[in-house]
């Protein structure tokens, strides 16, 4: 067979998988919602092999999104880190067999330590789900290695009940871009969403013309300033702008007679605008409004700089 007929069958096989567990989810989600939801402790998630990894994944994802939470290796948990677990926190155990030594020999600490665990294995039958105050069934009808050995469509079931869980606590949490942006702020949401228009806008070597400058001179100075616009300032406060695109208009206009005139002669007058202060994310949605790509920005009546998308 072919690598991309290979491909296209395990892709299909893992769908087929998904559609399966599906139709398989009941109200033993709504209840391990309801309990991360109803719980003043963490998340801790627990899994061997290839199910630690999809764990850590979903311990990530938690916590990215309002869910405090954790992975804790189980053979690490066995040796003292069950230290770190509180009577109030949730435990999610994964184990697609449900057999898993590693993690069944937690349990008699975890039901000694009144913690609500959370099975999810692939097997509803197994000594974890029947031991579990809650079982999500990511059983799948096969793998989608030829062979039925490397887990394939039951890792990938479990990493998508994991991202189910994870959005259904964003739901019930009422999760917002801005609380999302708390937990990212290297990212570039988090940027945009924290950030003020002082932290991102460019305040040193701003491309400034003088109103008598050639069309020509004015060209140089919109492409060394690297921003696609140049700007006459007239005190602190009384600014003109030109952009590339008021060149280009300008040239389409007047052709050979463009270069006769003076930058006052096409520059724009009072130029949008906004605070230093103002948010990041609102100046690029005044942006969009305005169908603009550059703000010029204002401190207290005096120009400090400029905002470009």
């Amino acid at each position: 067979m072919r690598p991309i007929e290979t491909a296209k069958e395990v892709i299909q096989v893992e769908i087929e998988g998904l559609r399966f567990m599906s139709e398989r989810i009941d109200e033993s989600f709504t209840t391990a919602v309801d309990a991360i939801i109803n719980s003043s402790g963490r998340v801790i998630i627990c899994g061997m092999g290839k199910s630690g990894i999809i764990g850590k994944k979903i311990a990530a994802s938690f916590a990215s999104t309002g869910t405090p939470s954790f992975f804790m290796h189980p053979g690490e948990a066995f040796h003292g880190d069950l230290g770190m677990v509180k009577e109030e926190d949730i435990f999610i155990a994964i184990s697609n067999s449900g057999e898993t030594e590693e993690i069944l020999k937690l349990l008699p600490f975890l039901r000694s330590n009144g913690n609500f665990v959370v099975a999810i294995t692939g097997n509803p039958f197994s000594t974890l789900a029947r031991n579990a105050e809650c079982h999500l069934d990511v059983t799948v009808e096969k793998e989608a290695c030829k062979l039925q050995l490397a887990p394939t469509s039951s890792t990938t079931a479990t990493l998508v009940m994991g991202d189910a869980l994870t959005v259904a606590l964003m739901e019930k949490r009422e999760f917002q871009p801005e609380h999302f942006a708390r937990f990212h702020p290297g990212g570039s949401l988090g940027r945009r969403l924290l950030s003020k228009v002082r932290d991102e806008m460019v305040s040193d070597n701003l491309p400034i013309i003088s109103q008598d400058d050639s069309l020509i001179s004015v060209i140089h100075t919109i492409s060394s300033g690297k921003l696609g616009l140049a700007l006459i300032i007239d005190g602190q406060s009384d600014v003109s702008i030109i952009t590339d695109g008021d060149l280009r208009r300008t040239i389409e206009e007047h052709q050979k007679a463009a270069f006769d005139l003076r930058a006052r002669d096409f520059a724009k007058v009072k130029p949008l605008s906004i605070s230093a202060d103002s948010g990041v994310e609102q100046a690029f949605e005044y942006m969009n409004e305005k169908g603009v790509s550059a703000l010029i920005v204002y401190d207290k009546g005096n120009l400090v700089g400029i905002l470009k998308k």
